[in-house]
């Protein structure tokens, strides 16, 4: 493993927590007992939470909710946190009620701005869960990203440049992922978005309240030579070839260390077809290994991620699929959820995020 991350487990009253660490900065899958009731388990959670952030001697910057029953479950979350929040119902496949994923850095000072929107005196900003209104998901997404576009130009930056990661989680995914494609299409064309895009996910899941949840990162500190979009060109194509656009990865260069955003990564070939369909298990094979080399063209390795979430079509598969990231990616916190793909062949797609400090560049 990469002596550059440490990974631990953790057992607390009612959760564990695996965490991995690079630097002054962690991440970590709290996964609370399955036996206990909803608030029980939102208890237990919070508790690991801070537990984790006494020990490391860190703050939360980012914390997403894994809800399996939103409409029943959101209102008994905590209320007031102390950094960017977002809340979906994907359904942790372990038989928990609630998982978190949590971002946590030394010394981070993030504050709420408005609509969601956090930012620190470094120039970052987090856009965790705000409240839309629109009649479709088109309508939707397009509300979200001239919003987050807006709080970019008012602050001196803007979405090409500056934001580096995105998240869309749609509810019924098979019906109205087209919307969100067809919202995103335009605003990026409107916002000049046409050498490069921006590293994404766009997966299954239930907000409260609207069709499409978005979340998103951005650096207005970032200068266009420390991004690299990677393409991984020998095992994917560029996604606009099949009408979406989004980056496959994109690694951002910091005076200490590389971060890479491996956009959500389904079984698929560089002509743009899926590979292995009906078949779980090679459909995840194929996608680890187009995940490496994603991490590879970065000069990173699976050895360097700090988190994996996993999304699968069917509840059936979990099983199996877990089995071979405990195999491959031994110690990395993860969670299976179950949040269908955008093309119903794909039964499985993975995201994280990737850290090597410098000194250890391959």
């Amino acid at each position: 493993m990469n002596s550059n991350i440490s990974h631990k487990t953790f057992s607390y009253n009612g959760a564990e927590a695996a965490t991995a660490l690079c630097g002054d900065q962690m991440h970590c899958i709290i996964t609370p007992s399955a036996g206990l009731k909803f608030k029980d388990q939102v208890a237990a959670a919070c508790e690991a939470a801070g537990h984790l952030a006494e020990y490391f001697q860190m703050v939360p910057i980012f914390k997403r909710y894994f809800l399996s029953d939103i409409a029943n479950q959101a209102a008994l979350l905590p209320q007031e946190e102390q950094c960017a929040v977002s809340v979906i119902q994907q359904p942790a496949l372990c038989g928990s009620k609630v998982v978190v994923w949590i971002v946590m850095e030394r010394d981070a000072d993030f504050t709420l701005q408005a609509d969601g929107v956090w930012a620190d005196s470094k120039g970052r900003i987090i856009q965790g869960d705000s409240a839309v209104s629109g009649s479709d998901s088109a309508e939707e997404t397009r509300v979200y990203l001239n919003r987050f576009s807006e709080a970019l130009k008012v602050r001196g930056g803007n979405l090409a440049d500056h934001c580096l990661r995105t998240w869309f989680m749609v509810h019924d995914v098979d019906r109205n992922y087209a919307g969100v494609v067809r919202g995103r299409n335009e605003v990026f064309a409107a916002e000049g978005l046409k050498e490069h895009f921006i590293a994404s996910t766009g997966i299954g899941g239930s907000p409260a309240g609207s069709l499409v949840a978005f979340n998103a990162v951005a650096d207005l500190s970032v200068k266009p030579e420390q991004v690299t979009f990677i393409k991984g060109a020998t095992h994917l194509n560029p996604t606009i070839e099949y009408g979406v656009a989004f980056e496959r990865a994109t690694a951002v260069d910091y005076p200490d260390f590389r971060k890479v955003y491996v956009s959500g990564t389904a079984s698929i070939d560089n002509k743009g077809q899926v590979v292995a369909v009906g078949d779980i298990e090679r459909q995840t094979e194929r996608m680890i290994e187009n995940i490496e080399v994603l991490l590879r063209e970065a000069e990173c390795e699976l050895t360097d991620v700090m988190h994996l979430l996993v999304y699968l079509r069917d509840i059936a598969d979990y099983e199996a699929v877990d089995a071979i990231f405990e195999y491959r990616l031994p110690g990395v916190p993860r969670v299976l959820l179950l949040a269908p793909v955008c093309r119903p062949q794909w039964l499985v797609e993975t995201e994280c995020i990737a850290i090597r400090r410098k000194n250890e560049a391959r």
